[in-house]
């Protein structure tokens, strides 16, 4: 069987597993396919698709003793821009996307943490896969572009950064904040205040001391707004969160994140926050990390988390950012074939809880991981019929919203 024919049966057994979990009544199930091909589908944050490792230029720097920022460099790089390599990881990457009926996606372009020459390659690597194939692909330059996409056949991404680009010279706050307008003219259009730990803006969700926005931060906060950049704080600490709210003029998100009411965990957001970002004309997007979502950690787990943010703030207020990419049917091959490198320590930015679960093998559950699976959006929409909700509501949930809030900013 060819590759793509691999591809194909994949997606088809994800589907399966997720519709075993919703079990749609046929009316419904049509219903929510040909709703979510006709819909502007964006996503309020994601990872995409993610190629298989270049094994071969991965074993040959670890041969010649490459440092572990070089390997990275050519995972990361080979990873996001490796399926321009091959006809064969080409045709996995366009099967992927069209599964998905996704036009947007909020593109995870920017590594976690604040240094800009850390932040630019990531979103230099997803540049150049928009500009590889314009065939197929595009990079969203405003907010309107996304349905020009749409009607074209195409797909898009509208690219954003896991942190604020800071030089970290501390001279002066202005001299501090000129990446920002640097970063919105190369094309990212949304940033993380923080990732999970505390930064020279504010403290991240799994900080304890839960210390809100420095000084400093307000003034990143206000330069963002006059920029054009969308202030994003699904990893901020709920200070952090309330008090971006207050200080920021246009509309804030919560880009990918769960709601405390459902499943408290540190990457969950509390009522309070969430009605404080849509006062703000913002909006919540559901992740579909399982440990996030909690209970079944399944499908059925993330329309629980609309349903709760839909019905308790209205339909406004909710989206879907996914946060799990898409991987090649290839990824794992990929990385046997790498020699081993031994155990590296964890990351500065990876702060998490030992109480707090994340990706154990009670996780990996079969219903979890492919219900979830990212070719599986257009069973969200199917989810969302079967709960009752009317076609215009649903086209916010799974795009409107997200784009509105995308409009306000660019607009104001």
């Amino acid at each position: 069987m060819s590759h793509l024919a691999n591809v194909e049966a994949s997606i088809r057994a994800a589907r399966d597993v997720a519709l075993g979990i919703l079990k749609p009544s046929e009316r419904d199930l049509q219903h929510g396919l040909e709703l979510h091909r006709d819909s502007v589908v964006v996503e309020s944050y994601g990872l995409g698709v993610m190629g298989p490792v270049d094994a071969k230029a991965m074993a040959a720097g670890i041969e010649a003793g490459a440092s572990p920022l070089e390997l990275q460099d050519i995972a990361g790089d080979s990873a996001t821009t490796g399926w321009l390599r091959t006809p064969e990881l080409k045709a996995e990457y366009e099967a992927a996307w069209d599964a998905s009926g996704v036009t947007c996606t909020f593109q995870n372009a920017g590594e976690e943490g604040n240094d800009p020459a850390v932040l630019i390659k990531r979103l230099a690597r997803h540049t150049h896969m928009t500009d590889m194939q314009p065939d197929f692909m595009m990079r969203a330059i405003r907010p309107d572009d996304v349905p020009l996409v749409k009607a074209s056949g195409k797909h898009c991404v509208y690219l954003t950064g896991n942190g604020v680009p800071l030089p970290q010279d501390w001279v002066s706050v202005p001299e501090e904040l000129r990446y920002i307008r640097v970063f919105h003219q190369l094309g990212c259009r949304m940033m993380h205040l923080t990732y999970n730990r505390r930064n020279m803006i504010g403290d991240g969700c799994t900080e304890p001391a839960n210390a809100g926005l420095s000084d400093f931060g307000r003034e990143v906060v206000r330069e963002m707004n006059r920029a054009g950049v969308i202030v994003d704080i699904a990893h901020s600490g709920w200070q952090t969160g309330f008090e971006a709210a207050d200080v920021s003029e246009k509309p804030i998100v919560i880009s990918h994140a769960a709601a405390w009411s459902v499943n408290e965990h540190a990457r969950s957001k509390s009522d309070e926050l969430i009605r404080a970002v849509v006062e703000k004309g913002g909006t919540m997007g559901i992740t579909n990390v399982p440990p996030f979502l909690g209970r079944t950690g399944d499908i059925a787990a993330l329309l629980d988390h609309i349903d709760h943010v839909a019905k308790t703030f209205g339909v406004e207020a909710v989206t879907i950012g996914t946060d799990r990419p898409y991987q090649s049917l290839l990824a794992d091959a990929a990385w046997e074939q790498v020699p081993s490198r031994g155990r590296s320590r964890t990351r500065w930015e990876a702060l998490w809880s030992p109480d707090d679960p994340l990706f154990g093998p009670e996780w990996k559950q079969e219903s979890m991981v492919q219900s979830l699976l990212w070719t599986n959006w257009p069973l969200f929409t199917v989810g969302l019929v079967q709960r009752g909700y009317s076609d215009d509501d649903i086209r916010k949930i799974v795009g409107g919203n997200i784009l509105r809030v995308a409009r306000d900013v660019w607009e104001g």
